[in-house]
């Protein structure tokens, strides 16, 4: 069950609605007026709510539902208890998505600026927008409309924000240009020196840091997570990038558009990631690497060397998946002799 406190229900909606919000079928026509108050989980729906079905390991489950309605493929209905009026989709997870965005919206804070907001004068702030409690925006900033700057948020100078971005709470941003519609989770760390140094003299000497952070349009950056500048080039995170919760993106990284880089995925410096690539938790790469588009990097995989377009890759260092298996398996008979 979602608890309204966090989360405003929109409802309830009639089966009707539901099934043209979901494109989906509904068997029994006679129950279009039927309501539908609260979303829950086969397990925990009662008699007001829906639940979805999607996948046959749960037909248990399905066979005890006790919710009003269920949302299903025409493959699975047959596994539904009886009494359950049931809504036929081609893909119950976008279905489940669709409703979700449908039925349920978060809390919105009214736009204004808080009294105990630092805003430059110098600073440009769009319509419509937010700005927290304890906020600072520098110098030379640009925010664009309908933009939300939470509590402690710092944009240093000079940076630029599109359109419809929200800025976490406690989030850094400097030498930043940001493009529309991107979600910077609390506590990030975008702009900062990038980790480079030289010996001089027996003594670490920082090489200064030049670049700037390019973000596109519809990118998310989780919480705790850190894109450092470019050195001389730009760090660029393409559009509709997902950046997990505590990854580490090194200067100079170019990631094309619609990367994933699950929690703990750390990249060094100067490698480029085509469009879509896929780093499960935990990957490494090594730096000045390039990883070609459409790749998938298996959790906890060490990659040191380019790796073409469409591979699935596992282990350390990261080879094709089904020569990982191979090697398991043969280091596994091994063991046991």
């Amino acid at each position: 069950m979602v608890d309204t406190r966090f989360y405003k229900n929109n409802g309830p909606f009639t089966l009707g609605r539901i099934a043209e919000i979901c494109d989906a079928e509904l068997l029994d026509g006679s129950k279009a007026q039927e309501r539908i108050v609260d979303l829950a989980s086969m397990d925990k729906a009662g008699s007001e709510d829906l639940c979805f079905f999607f996948d046959k390991k749960a037909k248990s489950k399905a066979a005890e539902i006790k919710a009003k309605a269920c949302m299903t493929t025409a493959e699975l209905k047959e596994f539904i208890a009886p009494g359950v009026i049931i809504l036929i989709c081609k893909d119950p997870k976008l279905a489940s998505l669709k409703l979700n965005e449908a039925l349920y919206s978060l809390a919105v804070p009214q736009p204004g600026i808080a009294a105990s907001a630092r805003i430059s004068p110098d600073a440009v702030i769009g319509s419509g927008c937010f700005i927290g409690e304890n906020a600072v925006i520098a110098a030379g900033v640009k925010i664009g409309d309908n933009c939300r700057i939470e509590a402690n948020a710092v944009i240093d100078e000079n940076c630029e924000i599109g359109n419809n971005c929200r800025i976490g709470v406690g989030a850094h941003l400097s030498y930043c240009l940001m493009g529309n519609d991107c979600y910077i989770f609390s506590g990030a760390r975008i702009g900062q020196d990038g980790f480079g140094f030289m010996i001089v003299n027996g003594q670490h000497k920082r090489i200064p840091q030049l670049g700037r952070v390019i973000i596109g349009n519809d990118v998310e950056v989780g919480a705790n997570a850190c894109v450092d500048r470019g050195a001389l080039d730009d760090t660029v995170i393409g559009d509709g990038c997902r950046i997990d919760n505590l990854v580490q993106v090194a200067h100079n990284v170019v990631l094309g558009r619609g990367c994933i880089l699950v929690s703990q995925v750390g990249i060094a410096g100067s490698t480029r990631l085509g469009d879509y690539v896929v780093l499960g938790g935990q990957v490494g790469l090594a730096d000045h690497v390039n990883i070609g588009s459409g790749t998938q990097i298996a959790a906890q995989s060490g990659v040191m060397s380019d790796i073409g377009p469409g591979e699935v890759m596992m282990g350390y260092p990261a080879v094709p998946i089904k020569q990982f298996m191979r090697q398991t398996a043969f280091i596994q008979k091994a063991v046991k002799k």
